[in-house]
């Protein structure tokens, strides 16, 4: 018996990956987000499988239903949105699983700023641009950031700046980010990536807060700011070059 926490991607269903799709097809059981994950996906589970949402559940009573599995002898697919190596609270489930002896795999996903990204046609790392990306949120009514982890100090270098989880607080974050990025720094917003019901909002720092207010975007979007959204006038990369020896 194995627990698989398996990415289910940003929004749209066919953006799982074939061996996502197959683990789900031979799990008796399917533990999965359903605010956030795509209710088609459940089609691939087999016929008589236990489906179980955790929208509603704490973190004991999923342990336990993963520790019922166990018992049983049943394979779980343990789905979560986009990629479970970032903001998945998967960390707390596996520690929970090493006490109980109860072995599991993870399974890769489309994580959602990979997603916003494609539908921006926008590399993140573009040459003598950009070529740093830093994934981050910021502190609110969950987890405190870690100390030197706040937006003015990860703002100092000015990187290509992605946000999870922060677009409730529009105005926190561009107030912490003006100081090193300036009014002018392009921004997007890109709310439920890859769904059909995707909002997409472009911008600069100076007046991109109106924009997510005006459209109402509160939840299950992706915020990124800096200058290689807007790039344009940049060097080929090494990699395609005449000069490169093959």
């Amino acid at each position: 018996m194995t627990v698989h926490f398996i990415g289910a991607g940003p929004g749209a269903a066919d953006l799982i990956t074939v061996r996502g799709r197959d683990l789900i097809a031979s799990s008796p059981v399917c533990l999965y987000a359903g605010a956030l994950v795509p209710v088609e996906l459940l089609d691939h589970c087999p016929p008589g499988a236990r489906k179980i949402d955790t929208a509603n559940l704490n973190l004991d009573e999923i342990i336990a239903e993963l520790a019922t599995a166990h018992a049983d002898g049943h394979d779980v697919a343990r789905l979560h949105s986009g990629d479970p190596s970032v903001f998945s609270a998967m960390a707390e489930q596996l520690r929970r699983l090493d006490t109980l002896g109860i072995p599991y795999d993870v399974t890769p996903g489309v994580p959602a700023y990979a997603a916003a990204a494609a539908t921006l046609s926008r590399e993140l790392t573009v040459p003598e641009v950009g070529q740093t990306v830093i994934l981050t949120r910021i502190g609110g009514s969950a987890s405190a950031m870690p100390a030197g982890e706040d937006l003015a100090t990860l703002g100092r270098s000015r990187a290509t700046i992605v946000l999870h989880l922060a677009v409730q607080q529009i105005d926190r974050v561009v107030d912490e980010l003006l100081p090193n990025y300036g009014p002018d720094c392009p921004v997007a917003v890109v709310a439920r990536a890859s769904r059909d019901d995707e909002v997409v909002l472009r911008g600069t720092l100076a007046g991109i807060a109106d924009q997510v207010k005006a459209a109402g975007v509160r939840r299950t979007a992706v915020i990124i700011a800096g200058k290689v959204l807007s790039a344009t006038a940049f060097r080929d990369s090494h990699l395609y070059s005449v000069d490169r020896a093959r």
